[in-house]
C-alpha cells in the first residue's frame, strides 16, 4: 500500500510565524545562520506537532528580511502534484517581462498533447480536471495571460499543458536552477500517462516550493509590476482549505495547492496584518 502523506494545518503554529515575521522583504543577508533564535521554537513546534502522526511531511518556513529559514524533513522528495504550475507562472512572466512572448497574445485552445516518454498522444478531458469551462474553448484562441490565471486560481491542467508547451519544460528548469530552487523538477505536463509509468514525473521538496516563493516575494526575475501581478493571481486562489485555514480569518495569502491520491501540498507567501510578509 502506498504510503499516505497529508498535510497537517496548526493554526496557532502560523500564528507564532506572524508574530516573528520581521520588517522588510530582501534579498537573505550573507553569513546568517539558517536557524535564528526567533525561528527555533516554531521549528521545534513543528516537530512536536507531527511527531506520531501518520505519513510524511515536509515544511520550510522562510524569513523574508534575514534569508533565516526552518526546515523540518524540507529535502524530502515527493510528486509535485499541482505546485509544479507556480514555476511554469513564473517562466511565463519572465518571458514577458523580457519582451520573448505577448502575454494578452492568444493561442488554440487543444486538448491533445504528445507525451515525452514516447511518441503517443493523450487527450485532457473535463471530467478529471479542475477547471471544466477551458474545454468549451477549444479551437479557440485564449491569451496567455487568461491561460496562467486559470492554471493558477483553479488550477486548469489544459491551461497548464498548454502553457508548457509554449515555454517548454527545460526553460522552467534552468529557471529553477537561477532561483536556488533545485528542489523541484519540471519534467512533463499534467496527465501524461506514457510519462508516469515510465517514472518521468515531476517532483518537489518543500525547500524547492520554498524557494520558489521567496524568489516572487524578492522579485528576484521579474520586475515589480509583474511581481504583483503573479502575486495577485496566486491570492485568487480558489481551493483554500489547506493553509488559509490555519491563519488568522482574513489573511491575505498568494498560494498553490496541489493533490494527487496520498499526497496533498500547499505552500505560499504570506501577508499577515501589521507584519512582513513571510513564506512557508
Amino acid at each position: 500500500m502506498r504510503r499516505q502523506t497529508r498535510f497537517i494545518l496548526i493554526p496557532a503554529l502560523f500564528a507564532f510565524a506572524c508574530s516573528a515575521a520581521p520588517r522588510a522583504v530582501a534579498p537573505p543577508s550573507p553569513g546568517v545562520p539558517p536557524f535564528g533564535d526567533g525561528l527555533a521554537p516554531l521549528e521545534a513546534a513543528i516537530r512536536a506537532r507531527i511527531a506520531g502522526e501518520t505519513g510524511e511531511f515536509g515544511v520550510a518556513v522562510i524569513d523574508l528580511e534575514t534569508g533565516r529559514r526552518i526546515g523540518v524533513n524540507d529535502d524530502l522528495v515527493m510528486h509535485a502534484a499541482s505546485t509544479m504550475k507556480v514555476p511554469v507562472l513564473v517562466e511565463l512572466y519572465r518571458r514577458g517581462a523580457s519582451g520573448l512572448i505577448d502575454l494578452d497574445g492568444g493561442m488554440p485552445v487543444r486538448t491533445r498533447f504528445r507525451s515525452i516518454a514516447d511518441t503517443s498522444h493523450y487527450e485532457l478531458d473535463a471530467a478529471s480536471d479542475g477547471e471544466t469551462e477551458l474545454y468549451k474553448l477549444a479551437g479557440t484562441h485564449v491569451t496567455l495571460r487568461e491561460l496562467a490565471r486559470r492554471m493558477t486560481v483553479r488550477s486548469s491542467n489544459l491551461a497548464t499543458n498548454l502553457l508548457i508547451d509554449t515555454v517548454g519544460a527545460t526553460a522552467v528548469m534552468d529557471m529553477l536552477a537561477r532561483i536556488d530552487a533545485t528542489g523541484m523538477t519540471v519534467r512533463r505536463g499534467v496527465e501524461d500517462g506514457p510519462a508516469y509509468a515510465a517514472g518521468l514525473n515531476n517532483t518537489t521538496n518543500a525547500r524547492g516550493l520554498a524557494n520558489v516563493f521567496a524568489s516572487i516575494a524578492r522579485c528576484d526575475l521579474l520586475p515589480r509590476s509583474q511581481c504583483d501581478e503573479v502575486v495577485r493571481i496566486l491570492a485568487e486562489q480558489e481551493f483554500n482549505d489547506m493553509l488559509p485555514t490555519g491563519l488568522p480569518t482574513g489573511t491575505r495569502i498568494a498560494h498553490k495547492t496541489g493533490w494527487i491520491t496520498g499526497i496533498q501540498h500547499d505552500g505560499g507567501i504570506v501577508f499577515p496584518d501589521g507584519s512582513p510578509p513571510f513564506v512557508v
